[in-house]
């Protein structure tokens, strides 16, 4: 089941006045760190301009340094809050991240089959965290069963090479297209590959097809760790195509976003920074300046209030 979905998801009549924002719907886990998983979807999708849809499909036991363990939600828990959902809204685009179980893969891809007209964009994170066991019947799962539905794939480097080219002995590392090829293999037309390491302490970040790079972006490497950076990237990406940009553009903007978020990053722990996703939201510093001097509006009451 090959999805050959081209990367047009809004209506080209104009619409009407009140049909309000593109909406995006999103299967992943809860953070509670707020790094990724939903957190970083819900926050991304809204900060682009998009209504998220969010899908809760298990829960990330974690700090912002470090994943512990993972509970994975009932299969048929996930499939009766998607589709409960896609019979009142319409979606424009579907995002998936960590689904937490293969068979809560298998029915997010019988979803997506029943929405041939609906982009997917599939985000595979890192699962280095996780049991050798678990990782490996995840990772299987996704390239059977998700990828034939997925319109882009979403990766890192390193990751989408451990896992699409396990075999590789070429003396270079494998690039974007090559990475693209093997994902195509398995049906995807799409592939974006983040974080490809360049001379000079750059990385690039590059959408490919098997035969051409379709945009390509270079950064300067950030002298930190980042949690949530992939999932950021690929909710951005999806919201924007929902929103109705074509796919180059669509990636050139999400990394230019990302790398936005990434440049106000914050460490609210001890652990990562986390991507400042509503960067365009905070105070100029001038404007933070001069309000050092007004009051609060009101007191908060302390947590021990008597009641």
């Amino acid at each position: 089941m090959t999805n050959s979905t081209p990367i047009e998801t809004r209506p080209s009549e104009p619409e009407a006045e009140d049909s309000g924002p593109a909406c995006v719907m999103v299967f992943n886990a809860s953070d509670p760190s707020g790094a990724g998983g939903l957190s970083a979807d819900v926050t991304a999708i809204a900060s682009v301009g998009a209504h998220p849809l969010p899908i809760v499909c298990g829960a990330y036991v974690r700090d912002t340094g470090e994943i512990f363990d993972h509970f994975a939600f009932d299969e048929d828990a996930v499939a009766e809050q998607a589709r409960t959902i896609l019979e009142d809204v319409p979606v424009q685009v579907i995002k998936v991240g960590f689904a937490g179980s293969p068979e809560t893969l298998s029915t997010i891809a019988e979803i997506a089959a029943d929405y041939p007209d609906v982009p997917v964009i599939s985000y595979m994170p890192a699962l280095s965290w996780w049991d050798e066991g678990p990782a490996d019947l995840y990772e299987d799962a996704f390239r059977e069963l998700m990828l034939p539905q997925t319109t882009v794939l979403v990766g890192n480097h390193s990751t989408l090479w451990r896992w699409l080219l396990p075999e590789w002995s070429n003396e270079r590392s494998p690039t974007a297209r090559d990475l693209a090829k093997a994902a195509s293999e398995m049906g995807v037309p799409y592939t974006l590959v983040t974080g490809i390491p360049l001379p000079d302490q750059f990385i690039d970040n590059v959408l490919a097809t098997p035969q051409a790079v379709l945009a390509s972006e270079k950064f300067e490497r950030f002298d930190a760790v980042f949690s949530g950076a992939g999932d950021t990237l690929a909710a951005a990406l999806a919201a924007l195509i929902a929103g109705g940009a074509d796919l180059a553009a669509a990636a050139t903007e999400a990394l230019a976003y990302l790398d936005r978020c990434l440049d106000g990053g914050f460490r609210p722990g001890m652990g990562h920074v986390v991507p400042d996703r509503l960067f365009w939201a905070q105070p100029e510093a001038e404007d933070a300046d001069d309000d050092t001097d007004t009051p609060p509006a009101f007191d908060m009451p302390a947590h021990d209030t008597k009641h």
